[in-house]
């Protein structure tokens, strides 16, 4: 159930980014972020491409900014600059991350 959630929310989140990649908009929100890394993340398990370990790690990793994100919130609801720049750094780590992982050859 929580996974067709998720799946619902990414294809929900797909739909709500194409206007803004058409307009070729350099800013995207945490919540747009994390629903990509997520749909990424599922598309490289159903094509093969992720292996189940490297599946699970980066799942691992997505876990843990999710975690830092809502003990930031915690914080005072929103989000400041130091920790949208920090959470923008460790997405673009992960996303990179991603990237590297689906391109290396390995398969299931």
């Amino acid at each position: 159930m929580k996974r067709l959630t998720l799946s619902l929310l990414a294809a929900t989140a797909a739909l709500a980014v194409a206007p803004v990649a058409a307009q070729a908009a350099p800013w995207m929100s945490i919540n747009q972020r994390q629903a990509n890394l997520d749909q990424r993340i599922d598309q490289g398990v159903r094509s093969g491409e992720l292996t189940r370990q490297e599946a699970y790690r980066l799942r691992a990793e997505f876990r843990d900014l999710n975690r830092l994100e809502r003990h930031y919130r915690r914080s005072g609801g929103h989000l400041d600059y130091r920790e949208r720049a920090d959470l923008d750094r460790r997405f673009d780590r992960l996303s990179a991350q991603v990237r590297v992982e689906k391109h290396d050859y390995q398969r299931r």
